[in-house]
């Protein structure tokens, strides 16, 4: 199940994204006090955490950087009724917050926005699943050269087979006669 955090100090905005999420097959855990939001951050995994600009303890960009710091694969979107160049840009730098969303908003802006960071959140833990199992198989395949190259030392030939044009298997007439 997805998980999306959202903090705002105003619970009529919460109340209004919840809405908006609301026909979707995600959890919303929505956070008007900042402790209790850090708090959840230690509980639960977040695919996307999305945080107002303005609160009157915490600003957003602070509090996504501490939210980077506990969960770096979540996905961070700053919301803001007013946000300057600079502290966009600190946004982007310090928190690698993923989309602004402006207020007021269009409904369909939030639902794109979050969509597209909750893909991008499963392509990355895909990837990252991916890139594990691809090690495992590294780590046997360097594990079973190894095993070869000890057994080819100790029975030199054992892990030759020599083959035909068509890949049969020819056997040697030398090995025939050991046999024998």
């Amino acid at each position: 199940m997805i998980k999306i955090q959202l903090l705002d100090d105003e619970p009529q905005i919460l109340k209004a994204l919840q809405r908006v999420l609301r026909p979707h097959d995600w959890e919303v855990h929505a956070f008007s006090d900042v402790q209790e939001a850090l708090d959840a951050l230690t509980e639960h995994e977040y695919a996307v955490i999305v945080s107002d600009f303005k609160m009157p303890h915490l600003d957003g960009v602070t509090y996504l950087q501490f939210a980077k710091q506990r969960q770096p694969n979540a996905m961070r979107i700053l919301l803001t009724g007013h946000c300057d160049r600079q502290a966009m840009m600190l946004a982007i730098n310090q928190a690698e917050v993923y989309r602004f969303i402006s207020k007021p908003w269009e409904d369909f802006e939030v639902e794109a926005a979050l969509r597209g960071a909750i893909d991008l959140f499963l392509l990355r833990d895909e990837n990252q699943r991916l890139l594990m199992q691809v090690r495992q198989q590294q780590s046997a395949l360097e594990r079973q050269q190894e095993e070869l190259l000890r057994l080819e030392v100790e029975h030199p030939g054992l892990t030759r087979v020599h083959r035909d044009s068509d890949g049969s298997v020819l056997i040697d007439e030398l090995d025939d006669a050991q046999a024998n």
